[in-house]
């Protein structure tokens, strides 16, 4: 049985402790929170492992969770190294940042111990939602080459999909993620407005962009990006293109600047299947 401490209870934190309580051969050892109260919290709503009130306490393990704050990951791998010192058995080490690169754990990896990061490609808004359809979700690893492998198993038994990216475009990958997730829900919500702009009614505004979303996707899934999209800039429909982008402008200025842009790369990604200038 494979011992897992966590660092960081918070949503991710919690529901990877959901996760591996209920995957064979993993158990949830010691859960450790800079706020006490929030790791015991933890504990008694998963109904698993044990609550520590500083880093010292922590027990051994096969491998470590750091699920906090991007801007403290560093900080928790250097507190950590300090607090068990290089006669700690080297253990793997990893973080859940989707843009910072597994070096940042280097203060563990002085010590000798293999670290690597592994972002799960989910919205962890609420840890009972997120645990439930997390099964099938694809996990981005990076690291030294003795952590992928114990981390590929971790996300194999918790039925996620492991995939290996380059840390080198960590930013790049991670921005993808922010252009899938958090820009499709700015841009529902700019849908939204303009239709109450428009008169329409908030329940009708609701359902109608469900429904263009739901269609979106599923279109996506089978067509691909290109094969997808429709719409004026699609068909170089210039006149609707310049009458709504100035009639956007008089009512929201900064969408209209947005509405201009993603026109030109709609029309790129129609005759070059790319949203990028073609030289």
């Amino acid at each position: 049985m494979q011992q897992v401490n966590i660092i960081g209870p918070g949503r991710v934190g919690r529901t990877l402790m959901a996760l591996v309580s209920g995957a064979p051969d993993y158990e949830v050892g010691d859960v450790y929170s800079a706020t006490p109260a929030s790791a015991i919290a933890a504990t008694a709503a998963i109904g698993t492992g044990r609550a520590v009130s500083h880093l010292k306490d922590m027990g051994p393990a096969d491998i470590w969770i750091l699920s906090v704050p991007d801007d403290q990951i560093g900080h928790v791998a250097q507190d950590l190294a300090q607090h068990l010192g290089s006669a700690a058995p080297a253990r793997v080490a990893m973080h859940c940042s989707g843009f910072l690169p597994s070096s940042v754990l280097a203060p563990l990896r002085d010590l000798g111990w293999p670290i690597a990061s592994c972002h799960p490609v989910l919205s962890f808004a609420d840890p009972l939602i997120a645990k439930q359809q997390f099964p099938g979700t694809c996990c981005a690893i990076e690291g030294t080459e003795d952590a992928v492998p114990v981390v590929t198993d971790l996300v194999a038994a918790i039925e996620g999909v492991p995939f290996t990216i380059n840390a080198d475009n960590k930013a790049i990958y991670h921005a993808a993620a922010v252009f899938s997730n958090n820009f499709t829900t700015v841009l529902q919500a700019i849908a939204r407005e303009a239709w109450a702009e428009s008169g329409v009614p908030e329940d009708i505004a609701q359902k109608l962009g469900d429904t263009l979303l739901r269609g979106t996707s599923e279109s996506v899934a089978r067509l691909g990006p290109a094969g997808a999209l429709t719409g004026p800039a699609a068909r170089g429909d210039t006149s609707v293109l310049h009458v709504q982008e100035e009639k956007v402008a008089d009512w929201h200025p900064d969408a209209a600047q947005l509405y201009a842009m993603l026109s030109q790369m709609a029309r790129r990604l129609k005759q070059h299947g790319t949203t990028q200038t073609q030289d």
